[in-house]
């Protein structure tokens, strides 16, 4: 490992749990993805585009608690204004899977 952070460096990284509050099939998207919104509490609604496609179906999506980064600057998308940056582990077939909370949290609340 030689890029080694410090705690500086990770908290200027701003990671919050959201809840998806609505996902759809991003047509318009170059490769498989789905447009979602997530709830960050007193944060507010934020959009972005995930390529999760292969583990999760739109509707399976809503309610899901997320970790998401919120402070990368907003990036155009196809058709769609990102806003945040879901979090996932990308396994060997390239597929993605959530990283969630164990449990129930407030929405908005800061990971670290």
């Amino acid at each position: 490992m030689n890029n080694i952070l410090t705690w500086d460096d990770f908290m200027k990284v701003e990671m919050r749990a959201g809840t998806i509050i609505s996902a759809e099939v991003f047509k318009e998207a170059r490769n498989p993805a789905y447009k979602i919104v997530i709830d960050f509490g007193e944060y507010g609604t934020r959009k972005t585009s995930a390529q999760i496609t292969k583990l999760y179906e739109p509707d399976t999506l809503i309610g899901k608690q997320v970790i998401a980064v919120v402070n990368f600057p907003p990036k155009q998308i196809a058709t769609l204004m990102s806003e945040c940056l879901v979090l996932g582990v990308i396994g060997n077939d390239k597929e993605v899977t959530l990283l969630q909370p164990e449990r129930g949290v407030e929405n908005g609340a800061r990971i670290g």
